[in-house]
């Protein structure tokens, strides 16, 4: 290659470095120009989602969140008023995040949202979230719709114990009365039981061996005296 030819192709690539060069900085200024505005936090489910392409999209998390979907699966939430203490949803859980712990009444102590009776006082309802695995099979299950996810879907923590949610609102005091309450009332009914008169037990007439029994023989019927035949 000569001399000359060298000096164009050196030339020629600064040239096209240039250009290239050129053409990456007007598409930073463009976005940069752009950058004047800025995009409003909007779900993927808004119709004019893809329509808004221009605009600074960075958020000022935690101050600003996208929108979640209603139907999401996030942190479950019990409302401990209308749980019945069923124990459906911690059997069913697949990875035994639903720890429950029931304590017996001695008669309805309540009713939910839904007309539900409450025949049991929840001493421990908690959820580790740390386990969960978002199926939704627990709020599925559930027969008074107690138990839903919520929006949530930040709860990180530094301390992973911290993952684990109460929802029971009874004190150890208050377990240990109610628990001594149905215990009183379990002695007390078996007392009552223990007291009340037995009924006389009433004698029945013995009955004699019964005939064993004898198919019925058909006998076959007599055909009428035919007049006899003239040959």
């Amino acid at each position: 290659m000569s001399h000359r030819g060298a000096n164009n192709s050196y030339f020629g690539n600064i040239g096209e470095a240039i250009s290239s060069l050129l053409t990456g900085l007007k598409l930073s200024f463009r976005h940069l120009w752009q950058a004047r505005q800025k995009r409003e936090p909007m779900g993927v489910a808004e119709d004019n989602y893809f329509e808004r392409q221009n605009g600074i999209v960075t958020l000022q998390y935690p101050h600003e969140t996208f929108p979640v979907p209603d139907i999401g699966r996030y942190q479950l939430h019990n409302e401990i008023d209308d749980c019945i203490v069923c124990d459906k949803c911690a059997k069913i859980c697949p990875v035994d995040c639903i720890e429950i712990e029931p304590v017996r009444a001695t008669g309805e102590i309540g009713k939910t949202s839904d007309g539900s009776s409450k025949r049991l006082y929840a001493a421990t309802f908690d959820i580790d979230m740390a386990k969960c695995c978002f199926c939704g099979l627990c709020t599925t299950v559930c027969p008074t719709e107690c138990l839903t996810m919520t929006k949530e879907y930040d709860f990180s923590v530094f301390d992973i114990q911290e993952h684990t949610f109460a929802f029971s609102e009874m004190t150890a005091a208050e377990i240990a009365e109610k628990q001594q309450e149905f215990e009183e009332y379990q002695k007390q009914k078996v007392a009552a039981k223990a007291a009340a008169p037995k009924p006389k037990a009433t004698v029945r007439p013995k009955v004699g061996a019964k005939p064993v029994f004898k198919p019925r023989i058909p006998v076959p019927k007599k055909k009428p005296n035919q007049p006899p035949s003239e040959e």
